[in-house]
């Protein structure tokens, strides 16, 4: 018991802690805005407090779904309200190592907003207290394929933030004669919008290479717990649509030359698939993997 009010305090003091990054994220934007700012974005103290504090809240974040492992006494994937926690943590860290390599400091408010919306929906109405593993869970593949899963979902949440952002940069460079707006002058600072689909596509790439991970392991999951690799079950069906958007949007890139706009939209049209799996699927569908935990 506990234990698991220090895991719940901890994610309150994440989710209060991304808040506060989001609006330094967001007033980095809006020195980005300013023309006169430009050659010092680099130096953007708003962007570096922001980061800061995305690292802090990603230490709390950490710390509570530890703390959450240890009231349940097993790995901290199991329901709907513990999925959430770990694939926002796992999207958090994916942005942190990534800002290593290159500079995604403009996704900011993407990342730390969609972690508040998420973590905290998940914490306010999907929360159950910690409990023992529902019998069919109680296998190694749970840590292998939820694992994997979640990590997938944050690379795919990234190229789909990507998108967004080459959508937005691909109509101010079509208007450049009236894009004098507030987000228009802040795109200036931003890669172009063929940069930033290059990047949504790398990270759709690794995605999609751990989302057939996924599915294979469901499947040998299932053949272990079910005695069959595949039974049409609404999440098994919902999982390899999303295999197949993603795989169309993979090929139609690299093989039919689909840029721009239509493939920011595949994107995006595969990760609300994503959204839709783990929300709407889990919560107003039953069948076989009906494990979120709520009544």
């Amino acid at each position: 018991m506990v234990a698991e009010n220090l895991s719940l305090l901890c994610v309150w003091t994440a989710i209060a802690i991304y808040v506060i990054a989001f609006l330094f994220y967001g007033a980095d934007l809006a020195r980005r805005a300013d023309s006169s700012a430009l050659r010092s974005l680099a130096l953007s103290t708003p962007a570096r407090i922001g980061t800061s504090l995305t690292g802090l809240a990603f230490l709390c974040h950490v710390a509570g779904t530890v703390l959450r492992g240890v009231a349940s006494g097993r790995v901290p994937w199991a329901n709907l309200y513990e999925f959430a926690m770990t694939g926002t943590l796992l999207l958090v860290l994916v942005y942190l190592v990534s800002l290593t390599r290159m500079d995604l400091r403009f996704l900011g408010t993407f990342i730390t907003g969609s972690v508040v919306a998420l973590l905290g929906l998940a914490t306010s109405g999907f929360y159950v207290e910690a409990g023992p593993l529902a019998e069919p869970l109680k296998s190694v593949w749970l840590v292998i394929h939820v694992l994997v899963a979640s990590l997938a979902t944050a690379m795919f949440a990234i190229a789909a933030s990507l998108s967004v952002v080459q959508l937005l940069q691909a109509r101010r460079e079509t208007a450049l004669s009236a894009a004098n707006g507030l987000l228009a002058r802040a795109l200036r600072s931003v890669p172009s919008s063929a940069r930033i689909e290059g990047l949504a596509y790398r990270w759709t790439a690794y995605g999609f290479v751990l989302w057939t991970f996924t599915l294979i392991a469901g499947a040998i999951w299932a053949q272990s717990a079910w005695t069959r690799y595949w039974g049409f079950d609404v999440k098994e069906t919902w999982t390899f649509i999303i295999w197949v958007l993603y795989a169309g949007y993979i090929h139609a890139r690299s093989t039919r030359g689909w840029r721009g706009r239509r493939s920011s939209w595949l994107s995006i049209v595969g990760f609300s698939a994503v959204l839709f799996n783990y929300t709407v699927v889990n919560i107003f569908f039953k069948g076989l993997h009906a494990y979120s935990g709520l009544s």
